[in-house]
């Protein structure tokens, strides 16, 4: 049916083309008769006078509306740009990488304690690396769709909003690796505030299953990531150097005053998007 339309479209005699071109022309003429021309006179107005017409700026609105996809669409899966880290799973266009956690502010004696800390673990694995953000996770890495996100962070707003702030501590010295073990951690695990960090968990967990995504661990060990190293690590960095570790968190001048850490806020970030939602 299609080629038989094709056919009868492109088909048909030259004198019938020619009349056809003629009666265009002879409309066209009389259009043109009946309005002013460029002169201010009666003359012909030409077809393609509308494309010397200045176009329109596009509305910041319309703009704003592909935003997101054109930033997702710069993103490199380039482990050499991040220290040799890879993605715990490979970037496709609308999956945005998501993760809730409570965020914390390292002040100057914190950053002190990260340095005695790094030149103590730097004894055992040279290619140990502070981190530069510090938090404390309540969800695994999960993948939401972009069309999810706004979705996703109103049920987050929700189950958070009767959430109440807290004090914990984070003192314990532990070695941590990732699920594949292509990644090893140096930690410091809470020691107190274990169940209200748990009462978080839990309502983020409720969201999880409200989008068919991955709850968190079962029996977590909440802890602060301070430093990292690509490859599974974890004997060389356990034993003695996780007891000498220790001794300087310890040791450190007023240490019990400083890893008591305040609870004020979850973050929810996804993709290069960041949430906050304060507690109460």
């Amino acid at each position: 049916m299609r080629a038989a339309l094709v056919d009868y479209s492109s088909s048909g005699s030259e004198g019938e083309s020619e009349a056809v071109a003629a009666a265009a022309a002879a409309r066209e003429k009389r259009s043109g008769e009946a309005r002013p021309g460029p002169a201010g006179g009666r003359g012909f107005s030409p077809l393609g006078s509308r494309a010397a017409m200045p176009s329109l700026p596009l509305p910041d609105s319309v703009r704003r509306m592909f935003r997101d996809q054109e930033e997702e669409e710069r993103v490199e899966d380039d482990c050499g740009k991040h220290g040799g880290r890879q993605r715990t799973f490979p970037h496709e266009r609308g999956n945005w990488a998501t993760h809730v956690y409570m965020p914390y502010k390292a002040g100057e004696d914190f950053l002190d304690l990260l340095q005695l800390l790094l030149v103590c673990g730097r004894t055992y694995v040279p290619q140990l690396t502070g981190q530069e953000e510090f938090h404390i996770s309540l969800s695994q890495g999960v993948v939401l769709r972009h069309h999810w996100i706004n979705s996703f962070v109103q049920s987050l707003k929700g189950r958070l909003a009767s959430c109440h702030r807290f004090v914990f501590r984070a003192d314990r010295v532990k070695v941590y690796t990732n699920e594949t073990k292509t990644r090893t951690f140096v930690g410091l695990e809470v020691s107190s505030g274990h169940s209200q960090v748990l009462e978080l968990v839990t309502e983020v967990d409720e969201v999880m299953e409200e989008f068919n995504l991955m709850p968190f661990y079962k029996d977590p060990s909440f802890h602060m990531s301070l430093a990292w190293c690509v490859g599974n690590m974890s004997e060389a960095l356990g034993g003695q150097c996780i007891q000498e570790m220790q001794e300087i968190v310890d040791g450190f001048e007023d240490s019990t005053h400083l890893l008591r850490i305040p609870g004020t806020e979850v973050r929810c970030k996804s993709g290069n998007k960041v949430f906050s939602f304060p507690l109460r």
